[in-house]
């Protein structure tokens, strides 16, 4: 199953605003970037971008795999993101080596705090 496009963030100047105007959370194996969309626009579901460089993740196959967990991760936790969010998910080497169970714990947890500040 794909996130359809209204739950993607695909514009540069999306991941920019959410990255300038946005707050952090560090969850270790990623780092999650949220911010709240403006009050004009209707309260239409959280949108998620996900990132890995080459810097951090390494080469393409590390990449892919570490984007397709985060994906992953967030289409089975969803409904825990607020409506009107915007987040980009920046995948770490840690994505890699850590169970995706502990992954995903450190997601949701992160988004129970998601939910106390938006």
């Amino acid at each position: 199953m794909r996130l359809r496009a209204g739950q993607r963030l695909r514009r540069n100047d999306d991941f920019r605003a959410v990255r300038e105007l946005g707050r952090r959370m560090d969850c270790g194996a990623f780092m999650l970037t949220w911010c709240v969309r403006p009050k004009g626009e209707p309260a239409a579901p959280a949108r998620v971008g996900v990132v890995a460089s080459r810097a951090s993740v390494g080469d393409a196959v590390h990449r892919n795999r570490a984007k397709r967990r985060l994906r992953t991760l967030y289409r089975q936790n969803q409904h825990l993101v607020p409506p009107g969010l915007d987040l980009v998910l920046t995948a770490r080497a840690a994505i890699l080596r850590l169970d995706y169970a502990e992954v995903a714990q450190r997601f949701i947890h992160a988004c129970t705090k998601l939910t106390a500040h938006a």
